[in-house]
């Protein structure tokens, strides 16, 4: 599962999205400014750093931790690792570390060395629905598709469509033109999240798991970031020009297949085109790798 990256640009251009998925925060919270530093001496990288706007100072830093799996070393570092960043960042007051995790009950190490440093600093983000707690948010909810059952992503993909805002008092537009906004930005982010974590699965397989379809894909513009989709299209412009040489005009359907396909797909299906001699043998390639 590609969780770094994806939760990188997940908060480098919306660092307040962080605020939802905390239990409780300070009235007009926001503001904040994100990061990944790297810690010096072992040249541990953060998966982020939430630091408030200087003219609220009573706000919490927060520390970022995605912990996707277990990891029975994994409270120990989480202890050290803060520390070191708060020698490391001396301007950090007040601060709080948020956990993203499926489960907290996953194998992260005996608590006991730590129980303090969990209790009062460490707030948990579990994203397998038995463990939501009460309310929780629709960003949440997008984030819970990273671990939700395979036979369950669909429905939850079609119940975070149906999920719009309802009718909002008339003194209270604004806020509510801004919350329509939020959801829908989201709604774009539900194909990056799905393959992220389904990476090393065909396109095509993908979206019949979820119901999307290739274009929500392609015409996703966190999509097209995370997985550098501006270096694929050039490599996707130069193969669908030699498969048009070597297998014909291609369906729009097929073309949007292959201008879907990661770089790394791409370069495999340039070298495989060579021993194309038709249509038929670029269906089965896709058959196998899209």
């Amino acid at each position: 599962m590609l969780s770094d990256k994806l939760f990188y640009w997940l908060f480098q251009s919306r660092p307040d999205r962080i605020l939802n998925l905390l239990d409780a925060q300070l009235a007009d919270a926001g503001g904040y400014r994100f990061s990944a530093p790297a810690l010096k001496e072992r040249e541990y990288r953060l998966d982020g750093l939430f630091l408030p706007p200087p003219e609220r100072p009573e706000l919490p830093a927060l520390i970022l931790e995605a912990q996707m799996g277990p990891d029975p070393g994994f409270l120990r570092r989480l202890y050290a690792e803060s520390a070191r960043l708060l020698q490391q960042e001396p301007s950090i007051h007040p601060w709080q570390v948020v956990v993203i995790t499926p489960s907290r009950q996953l194998n992260f190490g005996a608590s006991e060395p730590v129980a303090e440093f969990l209790d009062c600093r460490v707030q948990w983000v579990e994203l397998l629905p038995e463990r939501w707690r009460t309310g929780a948010s629709k960003f949440h909810r997008l984030l819970a598709l990273l671990v939700q059952p395979e036979a369950e992503i669909q429905e939850a993909v079609r119940e975070l469509g149906n999920d719009t805002p309802g009718a909002i008092p008339a003194e209270a537009s604004s806020q509510a033109d801004s919350s329509q906004a939020d959801s829908a930005e989201l709604l774009t982010l539900i194909p990056t999240i799905v393959l992220a974590r389904f990476n090393d699965r065909p396109l095509q397989e993908i979206c019949t798991m979820t119901g999307l379809t290739v274009e929500d894909f392609t015409q996703s513009v966190a999509y097209r970031e995370i997985f550098g989709l501006g270096e694929a299209q050039e490599a996707a412009k130069m193969t669908l020009r030699q498969l048009n040489r070597r297998c014909g005009p291609l369906s729009e359907g097929t073309t949007a297949r292959i201008q879907a396909l990661p770089v790394e797909k791409l370069e495999a299906l340039a070298d495989a085109l060579l021993d194309f001699q038709g249509p038929a043998d670029l269906a089965s390639w896709l058959a196998g790798n899209a």
